[in-house]
């Protein structure tokens, strides 16, 4: 009963923009607090996000608030982390752009030392600043205030002048034309990361894969490796091969 409720679920919001959770269980018959039990499972699978008592197809309605996403997909976003943070040594330099995945990533090497650490997220610089002898650089300007990020073309320019070891970014959508994201500011970061790293890294949830967004990021020919919690589909992990990257599942 749950899966085929989830199913008329999706099947009511495909299309339809956000619609309000009340609405919903009236239109399927159901008390309020089983419509949030399901939803609550689809938001947890990736497949829906939810917004002021409204819920809403993912691909449909762009990312939720960074708070929100930080609960969807934790224990994959957990995962990732480790795999990611596990190929990272002491001492070595990494380049995080804003996401809830690399915020992952960040307390994943909270038992790094020496790490000399750049981004545009207030949360990544919070975590990693002031302990094991890092050194925490922050790209300046104004802060979003969903996610704390610093973009613009004074972040551009100040990520431009290092050269790190591992660029990891996260991203909003994947399939087989590359990776994808839903906001041209941020877009133009995370590309600007990847431009900077020895080491090129995609860090992504399996909910992403297959999921339309709006801006091109890039293709698979300009990273190195993509870590994810399960195999991507046939058609991302050929574009993958052919491009020469790498797909490294988690756990």
């Amino acid at each position: 009963m749950a899966s085929r409720r989830q199913a008329e679920i999706l099947k009511l919001l495909d299309g339809q923009g956000m619609r309000p959770v009340a609405e919903l269980a009236e239109m399927l018959g159901i008390s309020a607090e089983t419509a949030r039990r399901e939803i609550r499972a689809l938001v947890e699978a990736g497949s829906a996000v939810r917004s002021h008592g409204a819920v809403g197809l993912a691909g449909q309605t762009g990312e939720a608030p960074f708070d929100r996403r930080m609960r969807e997909n934790a224990a994959a976003k957990r995962a990732i982390a480790r795999a990611v943070a596990a190929g990272i040594g002491d001492g070595e330099s990494v380049m995080l752009d804003t996401g809830t995945t690399t915020s992952f990533i960040a307390r994943a090497l909270l038992q790094h030392r020496r790490l000399t650490v750049v981004t545009n997220s207030s949360d990544i610089a919070r975590i990693l600043a002031t302990v094991n002898g890092n050194r925490v650089f922050m790209a300046g300007g104004e802060l979003r205030r969903d996610s704390g990020a610093a973009l613009g073309a004074s972040a551009l320019e100040f990520i431009g002048r290092f050269a790190v070891d591992h660029a990891v970014i996260s991203a909003g959508a994947v399939d087989r034309g590359g990776v994808m994201d839903f906001d041209l500011q941020e877009a133009e970061f995370a590309r600007a990361v990847l431009g900077c790293g020895g080491r090129r890294i995609v860090a992504t949830d399996a909910a992403k894969f297959g999921r339309q967004g709006f801006i091109r990021v890039v293709d698979f020919t300009r990273i190195d490796r993509l870590v994810t919690d399960q195999a991507p589909p046939p058609d991302v992990a050929a574009a993958l091969a052919a491009g020469g990257a790498e797909a490294v599942i988690a756990g």
